[in-house]
This record gives C-alpha cells, sequence and structure tokens, in this order.
C-alpha cells in the first residue's frame, strides 16, 4: 500500500518542516534592515547551502546507522531551536557578523539532515514497482512548503516584524517536531559486510554519475530559482508570478503522472527528455522580451524538473541496500546543494561580466552535459 497512514504523516511533518525552511527566502530583508550589504546577503544566504554539502557526508552515515526517524527527530529539533538564536541579534550586522554565520551553519546543518532523513524515510516504506510514484507525490508536500513559508513569512514581518517571524518559524518547525513522534522506525542498522563509507559509495561509477547529474540539476535550479526576478525586472515585465504560477502547476501536473509513467519505462528513458525540457527552458529566455517566452520557459521548466527530482532519487536508490541508502541519498541530495550553490556565485558573476542571457545560456548548455551522463549509468 503506498498512501498508508505512515506515508501520509511523515508527508504532513515535510510539509512543515519545508514550510519552516521557506520561510527563510526572506531573510535577505533581516539583513538587509540590520544594515547588511548585498554581499552579506549572499554570505549569510550561500553558508547555509555550504554547511549542508560540507556535512553531508557524516549526515548521511548517521541516518544509515542510528536510523531514518532519529536522525530526523535530530534535524527537527535543530529547525525548532535555532529560530530563536535570530532573536538575540540586534543592530547592525557587523555587530554580530560571525555569531550569525554559526547560527546560520547550525541551521543548515539541521535542514540537511531533515531533508536527507526524509526522503531515505521514505524510500524505505513505498513499495518499489511504485516508487516513482511515491517520491514524486512525497516531494509534492515539499513544493508546497517552499510556497507556504514565505507567504506565512511575509505576514508574520508585516503585523509582528521580524521576531514574530522567527517565533513563526520555530512554532512551524516545532509542530513538525510534535507530529513526527508518532512516526514508527522503517530501519534498524545491522552492521554487516554491506556497510560502507560514504566516501566508497561515492567513488562507485553509478553514484558518481548520480553526484554529477544531481549537480547539474541543482545548477539549473540556481538560474531559474535566483535569477528569473531579477531578469523578468529588467526587461521591464511586470508579472513576474506568472513563470513561478507556471512553473509550479506544471512540477505538480507532471508529478502527479510522471511517477506512473516513470516506474512503468523506466527512469532512464524519461530522464534524458527532462534534460532536453530543462535545457531548453533556460536557453529560450535568451528571447525573453514579454510574457509569452516566460510562460513557456516556466511550463517547461517545471515540467523537466517534475521529472527530474523522483527519477534521479529512484535511479539511485533502485535494487540498493536499504542499509546504504541514507548514504546514497547523501550523494544525490549533496550534489543538489552543491550545485545550487555553485551554480548561484558562478552565474551571478556571468550576470554582471556578460548580461543575465549568457547566465541563462550557459546554464542551459551546461544541462546538456547530462545527456552522455545519463547514457553511462548502468542499473
Amino acid at each position: 500500500m503506498l498512501y498508508s497512514p505512515v506515508f501520509i504523516l511523515m508527508s504532513l511533518v515535510n510539509l512543515l518542516t519545508v514550510s519552516s525552511f521557506g520561510m527563510y527566502f526572506l531573510f535577505p530583508l533581516f539583513i538587509s534592515d540590520h544594515n547588511g550589504t548585498k554581499s552579506d546577503i549572499g554570505i549569510m544566504m550561500g553558508i547555509f547551502t555550504l554547511s549542508a554539502v560540507i556535512f553531508r557526508p557524516w549526515i548521511s552515515d548517521m541516518i544509515d546507522r542510528i536510523g531514518r526517524k532519529r536522525s530526523y527527530t535530530l534535524g527537527s529539533v535543530t529547525m525548532s531551536v535555532f529560530p530563536f538564536f535570530y532573536l538575540l541579534f540586534q543592530g547592525d550586522v557587523s555587530n554580530f557578523y560571525f555569531k550569525l554565520v554559526l547560527i546560520r551553519i547550525l541551521h543548515g546543518i539541521g535542514f540537511a539532515i531533515c531533508f536527507t532523513a526524509a526522503f531515505t524515510y521514505i524510500a524505505d516504506i513505498i513499495p518499489k514497482e511504485r516508487l516513482n510514484e511515491g517520491i514524486g507525490i512525497f516531494g509534492l508536500f515539499g513544493i508546497i512548503g517552499l510556497a507556504v513559508g514565505p507567504a506565512i513569512g511575509e505576514l508574520a514581518i508585516n503585523s509582528n516584524g521580524f521576531p514574530g517571524f522567527f517565533l513563526l518559524s520555530a512554532a512551524v518547525a516545532c509542530l513538525g517536531l510534535i507530529v513526527q513522534i508518532f512516526l514508527p522506525e522503517p530501519y534498524k542498522y545491522v552492521a554487516n559486510s554491506e556497510s560502507q563509507s560514504f566516501f566508497s559509495i561515492f567513488k562507485k561509477k553509478k553514484f558518481s554519475l548520480i553526484g554529477i547529474l544531481s549537480f547539474i540539476f541543482g545548477f539549473s535550479l540556481a538560474a531559474s530559482g535566483s535569477f528569473i526576478a531579477p531578469f523578468a525586472k529588467e526587461m521591464n515585465i511586470a508579472f513576474v508570478s506568472l513563470y513561478y504560477i507556471c512553473y509550479s502547476a506544471t512540477a505538480v501536473l507532471t508529478r502527479v503522472i510522471a511517477g506512473k509513467l516513470a516506474d512503468r519505462i523506466g527512469e532512464k528513458r524519461l530522464i534524458p527528455c527532462a534534460l532536453i525540457l530543462t535545457g531548453i527552458s533556460l536557453i529560450i529566455l535568451v528571447l525573453l522580451k514579454g510574457n509569452f517566452i516566460l510562460i513557456i520557459s516556466g511550463i517547461m521548466s517545471g515540467c523537466g524538473h517534475g521529472f527530474l527530482f523522483p527519477c534521479l532519487n529512484s535511479l539511485a536508490i533502485r535494487g540498493e541496500s536499504i542499509n546504504i541508502r541514507g548514504k546514497i541519498n547523501g550523494v544525490f541530495t549533496g550534489g543538489l546543494d552543491a550545485g545550487t550553490l555553485v551554480g548561484a556565485i558562478t552565474l551571478g558573476y556571468i550576470a554582471d561580466w556578460l548580461g543575465f542571457q549568457y547566465l541563462f545560456l550557459v546554464a542551459g548548455i551546461l544541462v546538456f552535459f547530462g545527456l552522455p551522463v545519463i547514457k553511462n549509468i548502468k542499473v
């Protein structure tokens, strides 16, 4: 049974945790409000992802060693507690800069634990013949959380300022912590010959190639997530949200439809199509003049990404021992975070030097380098 009470409960927990995380898309406003510069914003936002990348090997090993639920509980506690520390910071950013860096690092580690443990947990309880469908539907709750978080965060800032914002983010994460108490642990660690380190798994051809593909995917996410809005503003396009509406709607629809299709015909047959859609969706932005290209790009990007995430995740863990799934998901999610981080920094420089058109051209062309990579993965 795919849509079991445990599946639904874990999906709800994920919705709450991701909603708390999604609120911090507005964290740049806090930095600006405390006289921080644009570079301060980049560092404080980037350090959150960087910490997740650096500590992923140890996080994934912990998930395989102490269990999915215990790991998730630890991450959930971190997500619930650390918003309170932001309340201590007053005055200019320069007065508490390094303390804030430390808090961002620890907060990022907490979310990395939750993210990796959640997808490993859900993979353990999904019937293997419905793996893509299950991961896709589970991921929908994360997409919803990424929309809900900024919305409620903005309401909190407007009504109660940043203290209300941080208290609300703590409350939402704490609610997720309470709900996850009722989840059973689907996995018990048994030390045997199958036990392997994160780095020994990463060195294997299949998983190193999966890591490369997830890095490319993350790089494309950096392009669409960070630079669509300023480019559209530069082109005097009034309704930038059209892109995100089309993207989200198509991603949701694709997740619902694509899961069963991928389980039926296989991930390796769908991933090349998803890469092509994603690459073209970025390249056509070179032609951006008005709403039409924005809408088409949003639809194609949502469709491509809607296929890519569950298909890559399923391809990574399909047929592999349950004892190493945490580390496998660590490779997948770590590659995604690394691609997003490197993409944001690299593409930002390209935009400064050459303009937004070249940014999207470079990002789109890079996606096509994933096509020979997927061909070399043996399953």
